[in-house]
């Protein structure tokens, strides 16, 4: 009774896992079939990222130091920027476009699958293309943290990984909190992308560039900080100059716990409070 038991809630667990990849794996072979198309979008996505990387350089050769931030650690603030936003936008990107499924009609037929909406809608139309931002921010990123002064220890080590996967899992909860909102008001897809696209731009220079207001928000409010200001404060052994408790650059992983729960409750009112188009 016990195995069965376990095996039960091992299901449960895995199960939206292995839908997510099933459907993921089903659109990337369509996308497959047309090879040329994949690649020509992929690059052109990848040159968008390229160019965004540009505008910070051309920042810091015009400021030199920004907010006491050199050149190779406004590379690494914006690398682990993109990185995470590029991670979240090729996962869960999709759940913005969840405003055009209440319209349509097509959120109902996802609804009485035997997988779970969310998955569904994360999953719908999975594009590869979205691997062109995220390879020019992994290269950034390696390239950064060879040029920056950093005394690595283990704790270190270790830790990197886990900085970047809280990261991407904070800007993957502000994009499904963002689509959320339509539940509520369908045609919001604009005010979303501000939190998400928007967020990400914020987040590419040192937040010390920001007023006080705007860091408090983004730190408390809409935890956009902890995506690469915190961890990249972490890495460089960096007081904060924003004079913020140097105790908040420990605190990624468990944002990204808060996060992420706050933002499966978001989805669940959403889901309680919508109703059908009857279509």
């Amino acid at each position: 009774m016990a195995d069965t038991s376990f095996r039960q809630a091992a299901d449960s667990v895995l199960w939206p896992l292995r839908s997510y990849l099933l459907l993921a794996r089903t659109w990337m072979r369509a996308q497959a079939q047309y090879p040329v198309s994949l690649l020509l979008t992929a690059l052109g996505t990848g040159l968008a990222a390229v160019s965004e990387i540009l505008a910070v350089l051309v920042v810091f050769d015009h400021a030199g130091v920004l907010a006491g931030f050199t050149v190779a650690e406004g590379l690494l603030l914006a690398g682990t920027a993109n990185l995470a936003f590029g991670c979240a936008d090729l996962l869960m990107g999709a759940v913005e476009r969840l405003g055009v499924h209440i319209r349509a009609g097509s959120l109902d037929t996802m609804l009485v699958r035997p997988v779970p909406p969310l998955v569904q809608l994360a999953t719908d139309h999975f594009a590869l293309r979205r691997l062109g931002k995220i390879v020019p921010a992994a290269v950034t990123t390696g390239a950064a943290l060879h040029l920056c002064d950093i005394d690595w220890t283990l704790g270190k080590v270790l830790m990197l990984p886990v900085l970047l996967v809280s990261g991407t899992a904070v800007a993957a909860s502000v994009w499904v909190a963002g689509a959320c909102v339509q539940f509520f008001a369908t045609d919001s897809r604009d005010a979303a992308n501000s939190l998400t696209y928007g967020g990400q731009a914020l987040t590419e220079y040192p937040l010390a560039i920001y007023a006080k207001e705007v860091v408090l928000a983004v730190t408390f409010a809409v935890p956009l900080a902890f995506v690469g200001w915190q961890p990249v404060l972490y890495l460089l052994d960096r007081p904060d100059p924003t004079g913020l408790p140097d105790a908040l650059r420990l605190a990624p992983p468990l944002v990204a716990l808060v996060s992420c729960a706050a933002a499966a409750l978001l989805w669940r009112l959403g889901l309680r409070h919508y109703r059908s188009t009857g279509s």
